[in-house]
């Protein structure tokens, strides 16, 4: 049989070898790498949904995304920051506000639900220059230390004197003001101040 490479033909081993070290060389020379994938296009933000709501005495309208929380809606859509973002888990009590005069946690609670609402914070407790009972006696008994908590604590003071027991003994103040905490451990003067405010809001 003729030898393929005497008569100035190459061979098929000849030819394979020679095939793949081309390939190769050309993908050492233009630095090849393999595709990326495309990025993934960002999820479209929800649509939002109407709200109106009576906030401090003042009607409110807005859209809101709703997984909004009510505290959020407070703070950062209609600038209403007496209301804290302590724990953002329904621990802390910093967020407390007043759903028509009953204490609720607005970071545990979706604004959409409120639509309709009459909703009090801290900066609608006072009669203008006249402060609420509840306000007067926290300052008068010091029922506060770094303040963070305090609008917390005063709201649900209001809540509990005006709308669950006017009139609580000290051992019901501790057990019913439980779940506003302070991490000042002003708690002694707290409960002060809420014995105070009942003497004085029983006596009207």
């Amino acid at each position: 049989m003729d030898d393929p490479e005497r008569e100035g033909r190459p061979s098929r081993r000849v030819f394979l070898s020679t095939g793949a070290g081309l390939a190769g060389a050309a993908a050492l020379g233009t630095g090849a790498r393999p595709a990326e994938a495309a990025p993934a296009a960002p999820a479209a933000p929800p649509e939002t949904v109407p709200l109106t709501m009576t906030v401090n005495g003042t009607r409110r309208s807005l859209r809101v995304d709703p997984r909004a929380s009510l505290l959020d809606t407070l703070r950062e859509d209609l600038a209403v920051t007496g209301p804290k973002k302590g724990c953002d888990q329904g621990a802390c009590g910093a967020c407390t506000v007043l759903l028509e005069g009953r204490r609720i946690l607005a970071c545990l609670t979706f604004a959409p639900m409120f639509d309709d609402a009459e909703i009090t914070t801290v900066e609608g407790l006072a009669d203008g220059d006249r402060l609420h009972p509840v306000q007067r006696a926290f300052v008068e008994h010091d029922g506060f230390q770094c303040g963070f908590c305090t609008s917390g604590q005063v709201t649900s003071a209001v809540g509990l004197l005006e709308k669950e027991n006017p009139r609580p003994s000290r051992a019901e103040i501790r057990e019913l003001m439980s779940g506003n905490l302070c991490r000042c451990a002003a708690y002694p003067n707290i409960v002060a101040a809420v014995e105070a405010a009942a003497r004085e809001t029983g006596e009207r």
